[in-house]
């Protein structure tokens, strides 16, 4: 085979390939345009997408909760087999998250949506690579920005009581202490989980995952289980935190600061592996051996 013919080979794989990426998002894209266009250009869309996303996910998890104490099946997946999420609990969090959302998401939500004009959607889907790799890179750009802000706000003793201290006040964690923020830290989270894409140029399609795979995994770690499909069993080598290290750093709040990723925290000496979490049952025997 000559050169010329290699390489119209090679051109015609290329095109085949990019071609076979491209239709892979394109006729969801197109359905959703064609159906949906006005409320996909909507400002208040992404607000609605993350916060419904946010209300399944720890309904999901609340509901595990109070079935957990009665339910083996479900608690031999606790990280604190012997704890309990109570009512008084659940109605702590939700308050302050329903506040939090009542007096700055939404109004920040509606002043978008009377001020700021409707989104225009491009015609093309991204290509799949360019959607995974988008959420990829935005997922690396905030867990770096997050860790950062994270550290400051520890190692400040003011920034700490003034900002962070308040999601601190449950040393266990479960799925409605994710959102238990400070303002500012509410800001600050939502502010990046916006910008990130913008910054990397990304489809909104992309944004719009993006905005999703935060809220899922940052639900996640602060759950309170280690399920068998979780990001930091399915992430080879070590590379995802995940649940059990984000429940050690509430343990230990000098450690693992990072939101997803291990990296930083293994790079900046901060990293730390939680301790085997004991059962009820173990518990019990060693105080009855004692």
């Amino acid at each position: 085979m000559n050169p010329g013919s290699l390489r119209g080979l090679l051109d015609i794989s290329n095109a085949t390939w990019a071609l076979s990426e491209r239709s892979v998002l394109q006729p969801m894209w197109d359905y959703l345009q064609q159906n949906h266009e006005s409320t996909l250009r909507s400002p208040l869309f992404p607000v609605i997408i993350s916060v419904s996303m946010y209300l399944v996910l720890v309904f999901f998890y609340t509901v595990l909760d109070l079935l957990a104490p009665t339910w083996p099946s479900i608690r031999r997946y606790q990280i604190h087999q012997d704890r309990t999420v109570t009512w008084s609990n659940i109605g702590s969090t939700l308050a302050l998250t329903t506040y939090n959302h009542l007096l700055y998401i939404f109004p920040a939500a509606i002043a978008q949506w009377l001020w700021r004009p409707p989104v225009p959607l491009p015609r093309e889907a991204p290509t799949l690579t360019a959607f995974l790799l988008g959420i990829v890179g935005c997922t690396v750009v905030f867990d770096f920005q997050y860790y950062l802000w994270h550290l400051l706000h520890h190692r400040v003793g003011w920034l700490y009581r003034t900002f962070h201290a308040l999601h601190h006040q449950y040393r266990q964690t479960f799925s409605l202490v994710t959102q238990y923020l400070s303002a500012w830290e509410l800001f600050s989270v939502g502010f990046w989980t916006t910008v990130d894409p913008l910054l990397l140029q990304c489809h909104c399609l992309t944004t719009w995952a993006f905005m999703l795979f935060n809220i899922w995994v940052s639900t996640e770690d602060h759950c309170g289980y280690d399920f068998p499909w979780a990001m930091h069993r399915l992430v080879p080598f070590g590379l995802w935190g995940g649940a059990l290290r984000h429940d050690a750093h509430h343990q230990q709040p000098g450690t693992n600061f990072a939101p997803f990723f291990a990296h930083w925290d293994w790079l900046g000496g901060t990293a730390t592996m939680p301790a085997p979490v004991k059962t009820k049952t173990q518990k019990e025997r060693d105080e009855k051996e004692a």
